[in-house]
This record gives structure tokens, sequence and C-alpha cells, in this order.
């Protein structure tokens, strides 16, 4: 476990040794002593909490809602720098799934989110606290990567896929760094705008232009984070000026890009996500 020092903030951070056997499937574990109000920063992927410490970290929102312990939240949660996650001696894995693979994991299509925090006993019923009981008891991370790896993959297994033209259009848009011509797509699988508009925002949870943009967002937001000056980031990364960029980093975090390099959220990366891996 390596140590991530951001201010006055000390995380414990690990990572699996091995890649998941599921593509699409990238996660990490966190111990934090003081979970001070920590800002949820939107992400493309389809983000799961498995929490199993002391005490259950807790997410607030701005209108006054919460949720405690083990979560699921759709792509973009977070839109606004709405939602705050805090909480003392918080034990975690987090998961990163692909929407290309989530409903299969999670048993319901990441539209059915709808952009929010789900509790994952809503989802998984008995088996969520089950899954908190075993992660507690494992005596080291690589342990608690396994056991999340093995359910993961035995529930990836017995669920439905999504449509090849769906899945071909999330990795095309993937690829290009939010940069591919979205209304090109659908003639691209052979598929009408429509058809392929409905089914990709049926079964991944947003539509494909919105995908794009959080995607392009994400990639921006990272450079910013390395030290990237916000001119050079928003003339690499596809927007239109730098103009463009602030307003897409203000929408999605609630901060100018000038301070978005402080989130938290996002300086850990490196740390808990050295392979930066989007499917």
């Amino acid at each position: 476990m390596r140590t991530f020092v951001h201010g006055s903030s000390v995380w414990g951070v690990a990572s699996p040794r091995r890649p998941s056997r599921v593509p699409g499937v990238t996660m990490a574990g966190f111990r934090v002593p003081d979970l001070d109000a920590l800002r949820m920063v939107p992400h493309p992927a389809v983000t799961l909490i498995l929490e199993f410490g002391a005490s259950p970290p807790v997410l607030r929102h701005a209108a006054g809602r919460q949720e405690l312990g083990s979560i699921v939240a759709g792509p973009g949660f977070g839109s606004g720098g709405a939602v705050w996650a805090q909480g003392e001696n918080v034990e975690c894995v987090q998961v990163r799934l692909s929407p290309v693979i989530a409903r299969a994991v999670l048993g319901v299509p990441p539209a059915e989110l709808d952009g929010a925090a789900v509790p994952l006993e809503d989802l998984w019923g008995r088996e969520a606290p089950r899954v908190r009981e075993r992660l507690g008891a494992a005596t080291s991370w690589q342990e608690r990567f396994a056991l999340a790896d093995a359910l993961l993959a035995r529930r990836f297994a017995a669920g439905p896929p999504v449509d090849p033209e769906v899945a071909w259009a999330w990795k095309r848009i993937v690829a290009s760094r939010g940069l591919a011509r979205v209304d090109g797509l659908a003639g691209d699988v052979g598929w009408s705008r429509k058809r392929l508009w409905a089914r990709f925002r049926a079964q991944l949870g947003l539509p494909p232009k919105r995908a794009a943009t959080l995607i392009r967002f994400d990639h921006a937001a990272h450079r910013l984070v390395a030290g990237e000056g916000a001119a050079r980031v928003a003339a690499d990364t596809g927007y239109a000026d730098q103009a463009h960029l602030h307003r897409d980093v203000v929408a999605f975090t609630g901060v100018t890009p000038a301070n978005v390099a402080g989130e938290r959220f996002l300086a850990v990366d490196h740390l808990a996500w050295p392979r930066g891996v989007l499917s």
C-alpha cells in the first residue's frame, strides 16, 4: 500500500498486481483515516464502491440527500460538483466498470441509475452484506482484489451483453478521447441515428454526445492535474477555445480549470489507477 499526501490528507492506496479477468474492470483500494469533504468528480465509468471499514462513508448532496455504505453510481455522477464524500476510518475497494459491461455485472442497465448513486443492497440484495463481510475478513489487499474480481467475473458471465453495435460505438468514442464524430457512428454500424441513440442511452446510461463530452472532459481534467496550462489543454483536447474548456470544467466540477488541479479525487489517480484504462 502506497501513501497519497495532498495538503492535510494522508490516504493509503493499493492497486492490484494483475489486471482484472474481465475487460473493462479496474479497481483500487483505499484506507482513509479521515475523509474530509471529498468532492466527487464525474467519471465516464460506472463507479462501484465496496466498503468494509469501521464506519461507512457518507455521500452528501447539495440537495440534502445522502447515501451510506456501498454504492453504485452511473457515468457522470457528481456533475456540477454537488456531491461530497465524508467519513472516518474508511476502507473500500473502488471499482470502475466500463458502461459496456456494467449491465451484466450490476444486473440492471446503467440508465436505471440515472446518474445517481444507489445503495448496492438495492441491486444485489443479501449478496451486498456478504461481500462486505468477506472483504473485511480478508487479510491483504491482494486477497480483497481477488475476491472482488471473482465476484465481478461471475456476475459478468451470467449477465446479458450489450449490443455489439453499441459496444463498438462506445469503444470508438473512448479511443478518440471524445473527439469521434458521433453523428457518423450510426452510419458506421449500419443503424439509423435514432436507433443507435436510443439503444446507447438505454444500455450504457447516457447518449453518445454526452459520453463524448464526458470522456473529453476527463482527459482534459487529468492534464490540468498534471500541471499543464489551460490554453494548451484546450487546444490539444478538442475544445473550441479556452473559454469552452472553462465552461465544461465548471459544469462538471463546480470549480474553474485553475482550481481543478487541487481536487483530490483526480490527483490520486496516478497512484490508484496507474494504467489509466477506460474501455
